[in-house]
């Protein structure tokens, strides 16, 4: 199935090391962090909470300023750094395997993933199913069903353009279930998933397919209800009322790493800065606050070996893509 050859390979990461320390490089002055989407995504969500972070930590010397940059599912921001940041040090940038999927269905044209520098991650990111919540679905077994009787049963909304890793999670479930010509489920995608919530609040859709990061503070409110969580197991904490997609015979796990990458043309001190400090972030008990308080699980990567996997990921996901007729 596509859900195992996804994960047979996603798995590996999660035993990778960590970098080492190093202080030959400081940056000096204002930072920007990236976010590659509009507000209220997970990729705001990932450059604000760092930023704090790394504040509170005194990791930088001055503050870290979020510019979101939203377009073609992280495609913009990517080619802007490629082609206006070469070379600058205070640069970080928000990645997830959202960007990956970009990269490996050729939504970036032009672009590969050499053309910037493969800096570590943050921790995961396990996908959500979610109504709101007057929705009369009662659980994703139900819009399976649906789907089955007929693929445009369903309209579904996420934070990544059709083909992205939103889109790519849902139909990775509804393969598992049994629906018939993927193709024809009718997906909407934004950029980010704050405007993707607001539709499916505003009842324009059925359903909302993103991650736990981006919706949580909605599932707390009660203004969206789970169908499910694309994890191996129910998340720890308040998040463990909601059941698991495995749970509901539909065996689909699907975590999105969050993550940074900086531009090109720096020096080789500066990239083993930025490694070690995100390294080193990732380990405080500030970080794992943030990740339990965000429904994040570990997945610890950084420097070569990150990179080595983003490569591997990029193949992975366009053999999948071809698998499910999304590219040739």
């Amino acid at each position: 199935m596509i859900r195992r050859t996804l994960m047979t390979f996603i798995a590996g990461g999660l035993l990778c090391g960590a970098a080492s320390t190093s202080q030959a490089f400081e940056p000096a002055g204002k930072i920007d962090c990236i976010a590659p989407a509009n507000p209220g995504g997970g990729w705001d969500f990932t450059c604000r909470s760092v930023g704090r972070v790394l504040g509170d930590l005194d990791l930088v010397d001055g503050n870290v300023q979020t510019i979101n940059m939203p377009g073609a599912s992280g495609g913009v921001g990517f080619s802007h750094v490629v082609q206006k940041r070469g070379g600058q040090e205070n640069v970080i940038v928000a990645a997830s395997t959202v960007t990956t999927t970009g990269l490996a269905r050729g939504q970036f044209p032009g672009m590969d993933a050499s053309m910037v520098n493969w800096v570590g991650t943050l921790g995961a990111d396990y996908g959500v199913i979610a109504v709101a919540a007057d929705s009369p679905y009662q659980s994703l077994s139900d819009v399976m069903k649906a789907l089955k009787d007929d693929p445009r049963a369903v309209t579904f909304t996420g934070g990544t353009a059709t083909g992205g890793w939103d889109h790519l999670k849902l139909l990775m479930a509804a393969d598992e279930a049994g629906v018939d010509d993927l193709a024809r489920i009718a997906y909407l995608g934004y950029n980010g998933g704050g405007e993707a919530v607001t539709q499916t609040l505003g009842g324009h859709v059925d359903a909302f397919t993103g991650d736990i990061s981006e919706v949580i503070s909605f599932i707390e409110s009660g203004d969206l209800r789970p169908l499910a969580i694309l994890s191996e197991e129910r998340l720890p904490g308040k998040l463990h009322q909601w059941p698991t997609a495995r749970e509901q015979g539909i065996d689909t796990i699907a975590p999105n790493w969050r993550g940074f990458y900086v531009p090109a043309e720096i020096s080789g001190d500066a990239y083993t800065w930025w490694v070690d400090t995100i390294d080193t972030l990732y380990a405080s008990d500030e970080w794992k606050s943030v990740m339990t308080q965000n429904g994040l699980m570990p997945f610890e990567m950084h420097g070569e070996a990150f990179t080595t996997f983003v490569n591997d990921q990029i193949a992975q996901i366009a053999d999948i893509s071809r698998q499910i007729g999304l590219s040739q």
